[in-house]
């Protein structure tokens, strides 16, 4: 069986030569097996195509794609109309227990999330007329999600969702935050959700004025707190420090004791620490994904690292992703690059204390602390955006800086924005380490206002490392980025760094990408809003220590050697504390 797809936001006729019909065998014979349709965007027919992927080589803006599939999956489970996304198979809900969907993102994770809601109905593959929900059933029939199809078809079933991109919800609400939540306190537990989520501080701020991290507290908060018979929560950790992701997982953990809970994630700690269960999505982004039957978190998360589906005997991933057994704390012998001086940074409610350090040639230094400890700040002072009250900022180093905040302020293509950051685009090096490694060359044309969150932070972060510094500061580079993607990322960062002799500054709350990426770590301690001390930087046992002790969490290495959130209370998180090692035990390190 095979699928065509064509792109339509790359598919630019107009600016190209019809390549994809000049070159087909198939229209050279007389068949019209590739044309221009009405909407001036090329139609692919699937069954006059013979695969032969001339026309993918050959299209310049890389707008299409032709894959052979096994024959079993000839049925979709949906299909986006004539040359669009196919998705096949959906997660299963389970009674008690917390559901985790896992794969890249445009694998079709939130499509499935919409069609076990109600708000999306399956078409089976068939998109030229709407399919009746008897076909839908009796396609399901003998399968664990009948039942459960069949209380969506009759809309008895009562769904709470929290939605992935929460700065629509601005939108389509205007009022204070306690008007927003008291529409959606049903089950009467509100004033138990707003201490754990510390919300009582924001009740009667409008929601218009809320920072991405007090909005997301809110989407979940109205989420957790509506009577219903099942919950959909889209990437909760987006915006959120560790302690507000941590106190969130367990509030989500205390629900799905009384309901079930479905929810997509990227952040794996926080994954683990959640999910009971996991389905795997694999497939190819924006072409078609497919959703594996349920495994046990553990085994489904190192087979979705390891690239390769036991049950299933399928490679998606020709590499996995490996995270070292090795002691940070043994460190590299690399030369200062940068003194950071001791200074202070004194706001109307805040204060800010740096007690100084180095930062090295070569090193990835990882940053660590709640929100509204001054991690941001301290990063605007080195890169000269802020003044410090006392002390002084003066350096002759070059500092490229990609803030916590992006926003898309031009409509110029991709390629024209990284243009004006480099002279070096067109070097094969370039084309390489920058556009390659953060899959850009599919949206080069796309004008840079049209993208969405994950593409927007990958394009902040190749402005950020194409310009010619010393120092490069990158704040919260995961938020949006699959976890494929954050693997990326890492490996060219740490390349970078190592490749041109520069410093390199992580600010982020993945636990796991700090750990593969940073040599030291630099800890943001103090009381959120009110004033934040960095201390540091300390190796990296040392520093992760500290930070997770005032967390209260503890951390351990499973075979794979993955990172893992012991579970609350459990036999190995007692034992772990006892010894004050909340940073893996020193042997796993060996």
């Amino acid at each position: 069986m095979r699928i065509a797809i064509v792109h339509k936001d790359r598919c630019h006729a107009r600016k190209c030569g019809k390549e994809c019909i000049i070159y087909c065998p198939r229209v050279r014979t007389g068949d019209e097996t590739v044309i221009i349709g009405a909407e001036g965007k090329a139609v692919i027919s699937e069954e006059l195509c013979v695969g032969c992927g001339i026309c993918i080589k050959k299209c310049p803006f890389d707008a299409i794609d032709i894959v052979s599939l096994p024959e079993e999956l000839e049925h979709p489970t949906h299909r986006y109309g004539r040359n669009g996304f196919a998705l096949y198979g959906l997660p299963i809900p389970v009674e008690g227990k917390v559901t985790g969907i896992l794969g890249a993102n445009g694998i079709g994770k939130s499509t499935a999330v919409k069609i076990l809601s109600g708000q999306l109905r399956p078409n089976l593959g068939n998109f030229d007329n709407e399919v009746a929900w008897e076909d839908i059933l009796r396609q399901y029939a003998g399968t664990e999600l009948f039942d459960y199809l069949q209380t969506v078809s009759k809309k008895t079933l009562k769904i709470s969702s929290k939605p992935q991109y929460i700065d629509y919800i601005p939108k389509v609400f205007s009022g204070t935050v306690r008007n927003l939540l008291k529409t959606t306190d049903e089950r009467g537990r509100l004033s138990e959700i707003l201490p754990v989520l510390k919300l009582d501080g924001i009740l009667d701020h409008e929601i218009t004025t809320l920072s991405g991290g007090e909005l997301q507290r809110v989407a979940i908060a109205a989420c957790l707190a509506r009577d219903a018979e099942l919950y959909f929560l889209d990437e909760i950790t987006p915006f959120l420090d560790i302690y507000q992701r941590i106190a969130a997982a367990k509030l989500i953990r205390d629900l799905a004791t009384e309901r079930p809970v479905v929810i997509v994630e990227h952040d794996l700690a926080i994954l683990d620490m959640l999910a009971d269960t996991v389905h795997v999505g694999y497939g190819r982004p924006a072409v078609f994904g497919i959703i594996t039957r349920p495994k046990g978190v553990r085994v489904g998360i190192n087979q979705y690292l390891e690239g390769y589906l036991n049950e299933e005997n399928v490679r998606f991933r020709d590499t996995q992703v490996v995270f070292e057994k090795r002691a940070h704390d043994k460190g590299s012998h690399r030369d200062d690059l940068f003194i950071v001086p001791a200074m202070t940074k004194q706001y109307e409610s805040f204060h800010l204390t740096v007690s100084g350090g180095t930062i090295r040639s070569g090193e990835v230094l990882g940053v660590v602390g709640a929100n509204g400890m001054g991690k941001s700040t301290f990063a605007k002072l080195l890169a000269g955006a802020e003044t410090p009250t006392t002390g002084t900022m003066e350096t002759s180093l070059k500092i490229s800086y990609k803030p916590q905040y992006i926003k898309a302020e031009t409509s110029d293509s991709v390629e024209m924005y990284l243009r004006q950051c480099t002279t070096k685009f067109d070097s094969s090096m370039y084309q390489h380490e920058i556009l390659e490694a953060l899959t850009l060359g599919p949206i080069l044309q796309s004008p840079v206002d049209s993208l969405s969150g994950g593409e927007l932070q990958r394009v902040a972060i190749a402005a950020c490392l194409s310009k010619d510094a010393d120092l490069y500061i990158l704040d919260e580079p995961s938020a949006h980025l699959d976890v494929e993607q954050r693997v990326k990322v890492t490996r060219m960062i740490k390349h970078h760094a190592e490749g041109r002799e520069a410093g390199i500054m992580v600010i982020d709350h993945d636990i796991y990408l700090i750990d593969m990426i940073s040599e030291r770590i630099l800890v943001f301690e103090g009381e959120p809003g009110i004033q934040g001390t960095a201390a540091g930087p300390f190796r990296m046992r040392d520093g992760m220590n500290r930070f997770l002790r005032e967390l209260d969490v503890t951390f351990r290495r499973d075979q794979s050697g993955r990172p893992r959130i012991n579970k609350p209370e459990s036999f190995l998180d007692r034992e772990q504390k006892s010894l004050g090692e909340f940073y893996y035990y020193a042997q796993d390190e060996t």
